[in-house]
């Protein structure tokens, strides 16, 4: 059955394509401070008319927009569609790995010490029917790599390690079992090869039809909407009269897709509120993503749009630099989430990454995104009470500095200021910098970017 026809029907009675169950109550958990070692960047100057939100902790942010969200209902999808989707069930051997014995060599089957009598016959070749022909002792059959093994088998010879002239081979002595695959060498049937949760990479789908399937049950790829905001933007050509290039636009879908979401579409709606109210009520995403319009200009139209909407917001503000007024609500009857990116780039990608991502992860019923361990090139400037989030590379073949594990050697980047993307189009992660920062040699913690 297509993914077309299940949200038809689902349409067709009166549910939402991707239904999903109730939600789970959501917690916050704490943050612990890092040691302060480097310089201290201060607060930018508050507005005069800004009000005041209780914000969350980055960590605490990440971990209530997982815990906000539930795996989508599974489905079952042949294996050339199952790419990027998660497992919804372990994936069990439905076979032994091999399930015969088979040569892993080109060559000759053998049986006892040579020199050997050639049997006669074509040779066996991978895939022939039928069972072969038992070898008796002292005989050899020509065998192709994959090709049954006959019984009474011994070992395989090599091509290059015998030689046939005219009924007999000779050739090297080969150890006992040399060069043949035994059955369930890999594994036996019911054995678990992939834990539920794994999401299906081309190696994993080759498990899956090595082991017997057709089909498997996964989750579906969450569908998002983006929704770009700002009558100052421009979607082609120069900057010109006051307005800019729209950079939210060409990026947002594309980081979404890397994160395991299958985009519907991006729409531009400008400062419209009535265009930006009709287009969350009528989407039918399972996570919607609006850029810009998250503060409380006299434009920024998100935040009454929701409320108007009803919705309940999850979380209005992070204590992040930069994106700290990136929001996570929850739209009424169906818990469609929609998360607000703050306008500036490098601010947009932190809430992708700080919000988006671990959504993302519970609809595809995948464990939290992890952060990983590097070490400090330099010291890292950290904000008074805030978690910053810098662009960094780790130079290929960087040793970890003996932290175990870690990603390598962190260097923060130029061109990493909120409005600015020559930092992040060159990072490989974002360092995540406790307030306070962190000393040259130091370990620090890395998000990963998601690969293209």
């Amino acid at each position: 059955m297509t993914d077309e026809f299940d949200d038809a029907l689902a349409l067709a009675n009166g549910h939402r394509p991707h239904e999903r169950h109730p939600r789970p109550t959501h917690g916050q958990h704490p943050t612990t401070p890092t040691t302060p070692a480097a310089p201290v960047i201060p607060d930018p100057p508050r507005a005069p008319d800004e009000r005041p939100v209780p914000p969350h902790t980055w960590e605490s942010a990440r971990t209530v927009a997982y815990r906000s969200a539930v795996p989508l209902t599974p489905r079952r999808l042949p294996l050339d569609r199952a790419l990027g989707h998660t497992l919804a069930a372990p994936l069990t051997a439905l076979t032994d790995l091999p399930a015969f014995d088979t040569s892993a060599m080109d060559g000759w089957a053998v049986n006892g010490p040579g020199p050997w009598e050639l049997a006669g016959g074509p040779g066996l070749l991978a895939g022939a029917p039928g069972h072969p022909t038992r070898l008796g002792d002292g005989q050899a059959l020509r065998i192709a790599t994959g090709a049954r093994v006959p019984e009474g088998t011994t070992a395989v010879v090599r091509s290059e390690h015998a030689t046939a002239r005219g009924s007999r081979l000779q050739g090297r002595l080969p150890r006992l079992g040399a060069d043949i695959r035994p059955r369930a060498q890999e594994c036996r049937s019911g054995a678990e090869l992939l834990p539920s949760g794994t999401r299906l990479t081309p190696a994993a789908l080759g498990l899956a039809a090595a082991a017997g399937y057709d089909e498997l049950a996964v989750h579906p790829l969450p569908r998002a909407e983006v929704l770009v905001l700002g009558d100052e933007l421009l979607h082609h050509g120069l900057p010109h009269d006051g307005r800019i290039r729209d950079a939210l636009g060409p990026m947002t879908g594309p980081w979404l897709a890397a994160l395991g979401a299958e985009v519907l579409v991006t729409r531009r709606l400008g400062d419209d509120a009535d265009a930006l109210r009709e287009a969350i009520e009528t989407s039918r995403a399972d996570l919607i993503v609006t850029t810009g319009g998250t503060a409380a200009g006299p434009v920024d139209h998100l935040r009454s749009t929701l409320r108007a909407l009803n919705a309940t917001t999850l979380i209005g503000g992070v204590t992040v630099r930069p994106g700290h007024p990136m929001l996570l609500a929850e739209l009424p009857e169906h818990g469609t989430p929609v998360v607000g990116l703050p306008g500036n780039p490098l601010a947009a990608v932190a809430g992708l990454l700080t919000l988006a991502a671990p959504l993302l992860h519970a609809l595809s019923g995948r464990m939290p995104p992890v952060t990983r361990t590097a070490t400090a090139g330099e010291a890292f400037g950290g904000h008074r009470t805030d978690t910053h989030l810098v662009p960094v590379r780790c130079p290929a073949g960087a040793g970890d500095g003996g932290s175990g594990g870690g990603a390598g050697v962190a260097v923060p980047l130029n061109y990493a200021g909120p409005a600015m993307l020559r930092g992040i189009a060159a990072a490989s992660a974002l360092a995540v910098v406790p307030p306070g920062g962190v000393a040259p040699h130091d370990p620090v913690q890395l998000l990963e970017l998601p690969p293209a």
